[in-house]
Order: structure tokens, then sequence, then C-alpha cells
């Protein structure tokens, strides 16, 4: 008499690319959401006399393949952050770098950031869904 063995799971059923790519989006999702967070409050240390308006355009946008975050193109974004045609040496003002500083501090906690949405992940690969 022969044996029969049947494969079930996410290796097998087709699950597990849906479940990657859910990893995908949520590690993602969080690492915007975390980047947003961080410049906004670097923001809040640094402006002498906000107005809201640039606080205002920080956003989060999230498409199909990536999610990221931006000023939407507010025209001082460049001389705020130091990266304008008009900030030092030109001027006295360097910049306040906040979006920079908000990309080093994001990095620094990536592996942690990511961890809910790997774990998750695990989870359902492990027939746990």
């Amino acid at each position: 008499m022969a044996a029969t063995v049947e494969f079930s799971g996410p290796y097998f059923d087709g699950r597990l690319d849906a479940y990657a790519d859910e990893m995908d989006r949520g590690i993602e999702h969080d690492v915007a959401q975390q980047a947003m967070a961080e410049w906004h409050r670097n923001l809040d240390t640094s402006l002498r006399h906000p107005t809201g308006f640039y606080e205002s355009h920080i956003t989060m946008r999230i498409s199909a393949s990536e999610a990221f975050v931006t000023d939407l193109g507010v025209i001082y974004g460049h001389w705020l952050e130091g990266d304008g045609s008009r900030n030092s040496p030109r001027t006295r003002f360097p910049g306040y770098w906040s979006a920079r500083r908000a990309t080093a501090q994001v990095q620094a906690r990536a592996n942690d950031l990511a961890q809910r949405s790997v774990g998750r992940f695990v989870e359902k690969v492990n027939d746990g869904a």
C-alpha cells in the first residue's frame, strides 16, 4: 500500500506571495508614518515662528509600489531644509535639516519598525491566519 502525502498551507496554495506583499506594504507604511512624525517633531523643535502652513503640507503618500513622505513641493521647503540656492554661504541661514534628521532617525529604528509586520507575516505563514 502506497502512502499518500498531502501538501497544504501558504507555501503550497499561493498565499505566501500575498502575505509577503502585505508585509512589505505594512513595513513601508510604518516606516513612512514614523518618518512623518519625526519630520514634524524636528520642525516643532526648530521653527521659531511657525505658521502651520509648511507643517500642514508634510504628508505621507501611498502608491501601489511605495509609501513616502513629502512636503508637496512647498516653494521654500528646500530653503528650510538647507539645500536651497539661498542658504549659507550665500545667506546666514543654514537650514534646519529636519527631513534629513528624520531620515537618519528612522533608519536607526527601521528594524524595530518592521517587527510588527514581520511578526504578522510569520504567524500567517505558520498557518495561524
